[in-house]
């Protein structure tokens, strides 16, 4: 509500209420004049109308029948006024009472809400210290639970909220504190010896059991899962915000090793929370000034040994952490939304530095599942591809096979338009998918590459070695040409051509190279075209073997 409102309508209601209690006091004198009046007057009037009544007494007096009569009717007014005003009272009880309620309350559930849950949980712990126990802090998020809402609407939704709020009070022992902070996110505390902690892991296994149970609303099994994240008040503890966090980041870190289980927290984790925070910082600052580069990793023609092209690895040259690898900042910029401008980002200098390349190298990006999402993914690569003149035939997309399972008619869009500028398409780590045959006959992809967890163990693992003869003679057959990633040696490299691999990278044809020291190793191969320079009219008269000179290749 608007401060000035409030204030402004405060003063109405105390006017309000102020000119009731003069009402309620000028009502009640009234009637305590009357019920005096009735005192000394209805004895006389009762009387003299008895004896009128019998014959033996003169005749009332009329004006001593008025006021009793008055007095009477201000009698009944003041009583059907008092009762007025205790139901007046009864009603305004009752609806503070619900007010305070919904203030304190969730309304979908009945559960206590974030900030009554605060207070309850402090006066728990106080509780504690006086019973020398321990306090369990869960909190919970449901894992798929947008899942519901998309799928089956917010109605059923709502279902799904208040049976898992029937559960959770279910699952839980006696004298507990339990709320819904908002959305799919509860929260529940209780009290348990510290010599038992185990009991607090069995209640955690019993609300996750009892959660993903179905729930069956007109006819669909609506299922869930729950992320649990504990901690504990011991006597040397922090206070009720701090053992909020602390289960909050629990919880957290069950989703990270995989959902639909619990997890107490560790110190460590609120370092590693910590330095996230720092690396998701420096990342917000770093993509728009430029810290991000391409680096990349030679493909070679095994038949060859030709270079034919790179694969673009993402790199952070941080001012203050140096050089970061990308299984530490890709996680973060996928989870915060920024993997799509930092992709942008690194392609736009790749486009910048490969054009000036022999033309015969062909330069693989990467897509990120998170990526593959965007339906203007397609336009905004063909629009970097315009705005730096690289072309589009020298550029290969690699799309893994865990992206395809996320939205494929997405992806089928995506390729397709890619596909329609002369992009080339290849499905990276093949082999670690569920539905591979089903991927390589839903997209058109034009390369196969396989991933190198087969590839380095090729030579002591005969099962890496049939995968890998398997998934070449598979490619041959569809004419699609295999990229074997993970050479690592000579004798592995010998391998893979003798089984038919066409392409091949890895650390045996050196480290993953920056663009200086890429620039420097095409230049030894002769595969930076020299640029032309212009040449005016008057030097070509004097020299005029200038203009017949070719272009050189190196």
């Amino acid at each position: 509500m608007d401060p000035q409102i409030s204030a402004s309508a405060s003063p109405d209601r105390g006017n309000k209420h102020a000119a009731s209690a003069r009402r309620d006091v000028f009502t009640g004198a009234i009637v305590i004049v009357a019920i005096l009046m009735f005192v000394g007057t209805g004895g006389t009037v009762l009387s003299d109308a008895i004896a009128s009544l019998s014959g033996y007494g003169a005749a009332s007096d009329k004006m001593l029948v008025s006021a009793f009569l008055l007095n009477i009717a201000l009698i009944l007014f003041g009583w059907r006024r008092y009762r007025d005003l205790t139901n007046e009272v009864s009603e305004r009880k009752a609806a503070e009472e619900r007010a305070q309620s919904l203030a304190a309350t969730d309304p979908l559930t009945g559960f206590l809400n974030r900030r009554s849950l605060a207070e309850r949980t402090s006066e728990m712990i106080k509780k504690a210290q006086r019973k020398n126990k321990s306090i369990a802090f869960l909190m919970l998020d449901l894992d798929n639970f947008k899942t519901v809402n998309d799928v089956h609407g917010h109605s059923a939704g709502d279902i799904v909220l208040k049976e898992v709020a029937r559960r959770i009070a279910h699952s839980l022992p006696t004298n507990n504190l339990v709320a819904r902070l908002g959305g799919d996110e509860f929260a529940c505390a209780f009290l348990f010896d510290p010599d038992q902690p185990e009991m607090v892991d069995r209640i955690a296994d019993d609300l996750i059991e009892n959660i993903a149970a179905p729930i069956v609303e007109n006819g669909n099994h609506l299922v869930v899962t729950t992320s649990i994240g504990m901690s504990r008040f011991d006597y040397e503890a922090d206070d009720v915000e701090v053992l909020m966090r602390r289960a909050d980041i629990a919880m957290y870190g069950a989703k990270k090793q995989g959902r639909n289980r619990f997890c107490w927290f560790d110190s460590s984790m609120e370092q590693e929370l910590q330095t996230r925070n720092t690396i998701e910082s420096g990342m917000r600052k770093g993509i728009p000034a430029g810290e991000f580069v391409p680096y990349y990793e030679q493909q070679i023609d095994l038949a060859t040994g030709k270079l034919t092209g790179f694969e673009m690895l993402a790199r952070w040259e941080s001012p203050t952490q140096g050089l970061v690898s990308p299984e530490v900042f890709i996680p973060i910029a996928e989870e915060t939304g920024m993997i799509g401008d930092l992709s942008l980002s690194i392609m736009r200098q790749a486009f910048e530095d490969g054009k000036s390349w022999d033309p015969s190298l062909s330069i693989s990006i990467n897509i990120s599942p998170v990526q593959l999402l965007d339906p203007w993914l397609a336009q905004k690569i063909v629009k970097l591809l315009v705005e730096t003149g690289f072309p589009p035939t020298r550029l290969e997309i690699e799309i893994t096979e865990s992206s395809l399972f996320e939205n494929l008619s997405l992806a089928q869009s995506i390729v397709g338009s890619l596909k329609n500028q002369g992009i080339r398409i290849s499905l990276d780590d093949f082999g670690t998918g569920y539905s591979s045959l089903a991927h390589l006959r839903a997209l058109p992809f034009d390369r196969i590459k396989i991933d190198r967890s087969f590839v380095t163990s090729i030579l002591e693992n005969s099962e890496s070695a049939a995968i890998v003869k398997a998934i070449t003679g598979l490619g041959e057959s569809l004419g699609m040409p295999i990229t074997a990633e993970g050479i690592e040696d000579k004798a592995i490299e010998n391998e893979l051509r003798n089984i038919g691999c066409a392409k091949g990278q890895g650390w045996y044809y050196g480290r993953p190279l920056s663009m200086q020291q890429t620039r420097k190793l095409l230049a030894e191969r002769n595969l930076l075209p020299e640029p032309v320079t212009p040449v005016s009219e008057d030097s070509a008269e004097e020299s005029p073997e200038l203009q017949e000179q070719p272009r050189k290749a190196g």
